[in-house]
């Protein structure tokens, strides 16, 4: 990617560029594999919690990055995963593909739990490739407009391309009022 001019941070760098224009430091990187992105938003100056159900890419995380916070647990469960439950965040990033990778009937509940350590205005970004068999737009818009979230925006990449179509989506939602469950 960097040697076609193209960003290998394009992920961290539409996060800093949405917090930047609306405040915030706290990020949830859920999904976050090996750590690459929450690395990286780290080295920016956010406070980052990476969280995978997979032990064995956190243990990569875990000898790349030993000083930031890495929680074993499944997206769907996130009310039981310590350091993650407490939250809210500013922003919660899903790249990487995450929402085709967690176990089908789930992602409304993801959706939910992610909403769920979200502060009142914050944002969720998912980018996830599209196709025959996997989760489509509409279905993904539907179960976030359940999870209480509102559309902002949808880009074609993380780098902010219009969305027109094609086979990969980049869709950042914004969480309405109290997250579900909240007081007041």
């Amino acid at each position: 990617m960097a040697a076609a001019g193209e960003s290998v941070h394009g992920e961290a760098d539409l996060v800093e560029l949405l917090l930047r224009d609306g405040g915030g430091t706290r990020v949830l990187d859920a999904g976050c594999g090996t750590g690459r992105v929450a690395i990286e938003l780290a080295r920016r100056g956010f406070a980052v919690v990476g969280v995978d159900a997979d032990p064995v890419m956190l243990a990569t995380a875990r000898a790349k990055a030993p000083d930031l916070p890495w929680v074993e647990a499944d997206l769907a469960a996130l009310d039981a995963a310590p350091g993650v439950s407490d939250g809210p965040f500013d922003l919660v990033v899903l790249a990487g593909n995450v929402m085709i990778f967690v176990d089908p009937g789930t992602e409304g509940a993801v959706l939910a739990a992610v909403r769920a350590r979200t502060v009142p205005g914050g944002l969720i970004v998912a980018g996830f490739q599209l196709g025959p068999g996997r989760l489509d737009l509409a279905t993904y818009d539907r179960l976030a407009v359940a999870a209480d979230l509102e559309p902002v925006a949808r880009f074609a990449t993380w780098a902010r391309d219009p969305f027109a179509g094609g086979d990969y989506a980049v869709s950042v939602h914004r969480a309405r009022g109290d997250a579900p469950g909240s007081p007041g």
